[in-house]
């Protein structure tokens, strides 16, 4: 059941002008973003004969540094419609009385809309890839960089199917989840580099940045999976209690 809801999520966003405008305004800003950063690699190669840094540390981290404040502008409009537009049109009473679990429901919507975000991601991850064509990409970098892309959108989306089962208006909830994503973004600027802070660990930012680096960390990775598996386990406990008072 779970991949049934699931499919049915991604179909009706292939199916939504909306969700292909998206991919292509994403696509083109993300691809003007990778020429600007190759022009200038060309233009300060010759000052980077014999360093360490190379077309990775110049190109592809800075792009995925950008695809993920793109993804943060973009997740809300995707995500927005996953409860709220359910409970608008009055269907979610008729998932509330079919033979399946809160789980099952709020899992396969989740599923479906990652689904969409990680082909997103694929294709963004298509540019720095196409290097391999003529130069060397380090590997381990360009990895944990589509890591740290992965796991923050598994976070955006789980937050953003939240608070799309707090209300019934679907610009509402891509309002709050854009002002909910912002805070978290910028949660350990006033911090400063403390990064034992509560603040710093709590920031989307800086456990991004670690994994932009090139720094595999575990702890980076269990933060990004608690606070995907806090919310699904939040919008679970939200759906069933409405069905409880309904």
């Amino acid at each position: 059941m779970i991949r049934t809801i699931a499919g049915r999520e991604l179909r009706s966003l292939f199916l939504s002008p909306l969700a292909w405008s998206i991919l292509a305004v994403v696509q083109v800003i993300m691809a003007y973003i990778f020429l600007a950063r190759m022009e200038l690699f060309f233009q300060l190669q010759p000052r980077l004969a014999g360093t360490s840094i190379g077309v990775t540390d110049i190109v592809v981290t800075y792009l995925y540094n950008n695809a993920a404040v793109v993804m943060m502008l973009i997740v809300p409009l995707l995500t927005m419609r996953l409860v709220s537009e359910e409970r608008r049109s009055r269907t979610l009473t008729l998932l509330f009385s079919a033979p399946v679990s809160m789980t099952e429901i709020i899992l396969g919507k989740y599923l479906g809309i990652m689904a969409f975000l990680l082909v997103m991601a694929g294709v963004i991850s298509l540019m720095p890839l196409s290097l391999l064509i003529w130069g060397n990409l380090d590997m381990g970098k360009f990895a944990a960089c589509v890591l740290g892309l992965t796991l923050l959108l598994a976070s955006f989306a789980s937050l953003g199917l939240f608070i799309s089962t707090l209300t019934v208006q679907p610009t509402i909830a891509a309002v709050g989840t854009f002002g909910a994503l912002l805070l978290l973004w910028v949660l350990d600027w006033k911090g400063g580099d403390g990064s034992d802070s509560v603040l710093a660990y709590l920031s989307l930012l800086r456990h991004y940045v670690s994994l932009l680096q090139g720094v595999f960390s575990s702890r980076d990775v269990i933060y990004y999976l608690l606070f995907s598996l806090t919310f699904i386990a939040l919008s679970i406990n939200r759906l069933d209690g409405q069905r409880l008072q309904n």
